[in-house]
């Protein structure tokens, strides 16, 4: 199974690795050998370090999912893989389909008010989600143990922004960049750093871009490539 890259965090636990989508549950399950198809919102043995959580897409499942396994179960860290969609830089760049992106931090890109004068989040606002812990904003810092094992892995190393749209023009994916200072996005990575952090659980988040943003008709796509190197990363853990 190569390096097991958790081991030395794990030591005598286990580990609990979340997934969004069913081709993601696939992509990790090959790697391990496993047959038969992962329920959401139960955990999924893959071996005797290493539990596979699928939790269906979007924040609310995957609050609730992970809570869920937590509050049942003790493991010693939780490690968000998947795929994203690429965010501009200042140039106008983005990560190619293939690219992978190890998150510093989550952030919660698009929770607050849109008005006239532009945006504020809800931390701005007075009431982040982590408001009574230290730092109290909107993203939420990474285990730095569990970033260094996963810089194995490789990938630019980042905040991961988590949004409920995902950023299908050009000026949404400008806005999210520019907001969240992030290279990608996703649609669970805060709501499970959420969890964790609320349960005292070591988090981290691994993603493989699958497409770039911006405007549809131009976005570059290759899904099935980001899965394979999804294979790959697990089979390493």
């Amino acid at each position: 199974m190569g390096e097991r890259l958790l081991s030395e965090i794990l030591g005598s636990g286990r580990g609990l690795i979340v997934v969004a989508a069913r081709a993601e549950a696939e992509a990790v399950t090959r790697a391990f050998a496993l047959e038969g198809d992962p329920r959401e919102w139960t955990a999924t043995r893959l071996d005797h370090r290493l539990d596979l959580l699928l939790t269906g897409i979007g924040k609310a499942n995957a609050a609730g999912a992970v809570a869920r396994c937590l509050g049942a179960d003790t493991y010693r860290a939780v490690v968000n893989l998947g795929v994203c969609g690429s965010l501009p830089d200042l140039a106008g760049r983005m990560l190619p389909p293939g690219e992978a992106a190890l998150g510093t931090a989550a952030a919660f890109a698009d929770e607050g008010l849109l008005s006239p004068e532009g945006f504020r989040d809800v931390a701005e606002m007075g009431f982040g989600p982590l408001s009574d812990l230290p730092g109290g904003g909107v993203s939420i810092p990474c285990d730095a143990a569990l970033v260094r094992a996963l810089s194995a892995l490789g990938g630019l190393s980042g905040t991961i922004a988590t949004v409920s749209t995902c950023s299908g023009t050009d000026a949404l994916a400008l806005e999210i960049a520019r907001r969240s200072g992030a290279p990608v996005e996703a649609m669970e990575g805060a709501a499970i750093a959420l969890v964790s952090a609320r349960l005292r659980t070591p988090f981290a988040e691994w993603r493989v871009v699958s497409n770039t943003t911006g405007d549809r008709a131009r976005q570059r796509w290759d899904l099935r490539l980001a899965l394979s190197r999804l294979t790959e990363a697990a089979a390493r853990l």
